[in-house]
């Protein structure tokens, strides 16, 4: 049963670069990936400056794994020369995606530009307006593809598989624009509890794409994002999260919630605990452990797949880590800062 499953995921990496509903780039800790959710979410968080790398390892048990990278950055500027409590964040995307035997590999550069307009200084409330441009490349290796042709039938009804196969490829890379934008409005419902709510539009311009034949057309992408962090008490703290998605007729929900618990504080230092669980609709149960150390954070989750093709999986899905750093600039007045500026959730302590 696990080689007919194997061969399917060798389908899959065959066809990849057809099918235009192909699975994007995602990532279990999607919280920790704020502008792949939408362009409008960077710099909504407790402090100035954001720092965020991510490694997950999908299929080990199934396949030749799909491996997925991620860096990204942002930095808060205020504008109060401009209109008092306003602020700018200048961000950068980087992705890298390899997925089965053909190292199709999608590899994503993306500047974003978030404008966040004050609405109301006593709930901290912004509307921010968000435009991200870059490129995108994909590209797949086709000397590592076993192709139908090379199947030679036996006369004693088995297979040998042939060297090399008489398709080609017209091209085996292909770069294109990517125009996503979105807008987000967070606010406080009360004083600890910070929300956001967001409208992600991805694949604005409907980029072409090819690798043989015809050209494909992806299709936009819509997203609703939101996130909802509140105190419980003065070292714990309740944070849920959950996104949804839309494109092309295909539908994706996930979320979740982590409970934090600090065991430490003192003057600019907290350490503290987070735990909690995820999921992915029709894909897979998450359970993830995050460690904070002063402005350092560190996050372990594991999928447990539910999917059909859990008879081959055995519930196992893929290990995910994340490594961020956040803090306050020095140049900054970090007193001001910490009570008008877009943020969620408990704030780095001042110092």
């Amino acid at each position: 049963m696990k080689l007919i499953f194997k061969i399917f995921f060798l389908s899959v990496s065959i066809l990849q670069f057809h099918w235009v509903g192909g699975q994007d780039i995602h990532f279990s800790q999607f919280y920790e990936q704020p502008m792949l959710r939408n362009p409008a979410l960077a710099g909504i968080y407790s402090g100035d400056i954001r720092v965020i790398s991510s490694y997950r390892n999908q299929w080990q048990s199934v396949t030749t794994p799909y491996r997925t990278f991620s860096l990204s950055s942002e930095v808060k500027i205020p504008l109060d020369f401009i209109s008092e409590g306003d602020h700018f964040s200048i961000g950068l995307q980087l992705a890298k995606d390899v997925a089965g035997t053909s190292n199709f590999s999608k590899t994503m550069f993306l500047p974003v530009f978030n404008y966040h307009k004050l609405l109301n200084e006593e709930n901290n409330t912004y509307l921010s307006g968000a435009i991200m441009g870059g490129f995108v490349q994909q590209q797949f290796d086709p000397t590592k593809l076993i192709l139908n042709d090379q199947f030679s039938l036996n006369a004693n009804g088995t297979f040998n598989i042939l060297s090399t196969s008489q398709q080609t490829f017209e091209r085996t890379n292909v770069t294109y624009p990517e125009l996503s934008a979105g807008v987000s409005f967070s606010s406080q419902l009360a004083y600890g509890a910070d929300y956001y709510i967001g409208l992600g539009f991805f694949n604005l311009t409907k980029p072409k794409l090819f690798f043989s034949g015809n050209e494909i057309q992806l299709n936009p992408k819509f997203a609703l994002n939101a996130g909802l962090a509140i105190a419980t008490s003065d070292i714990n703290e309740l944070i849920l999260y959950g996104d949804y998605f839309r494109q092309g007729g295909h539908n994706s929900f996930q979320g979740g919630l982590l409970y934090g618990w600090d065991f430490f504080t003192q003057a600019d230092i907290r350490n503290g605990i987070r735990a909690g669980a995820f999921y992915r609709w029709n894909d897979a149960f998450i359970p993830v452990i995050q460690l904070e150390l002063n402005k350092i954070i560190i996050g372990v989750s594991y999928d447990a797949n539910v999917s059909k093709l859990v008879t081959a999986s055995q519930y196992r899905g893929g290990l995910e880590v994340t490594l961020s750093y956040r803090n306050f600039l020095n140049v900054r007045n970090k007193a001001l800062m910490g009570t008008r500026c877009p943020k969620f959730g408990f704030m780095p302590t001042v110092y």
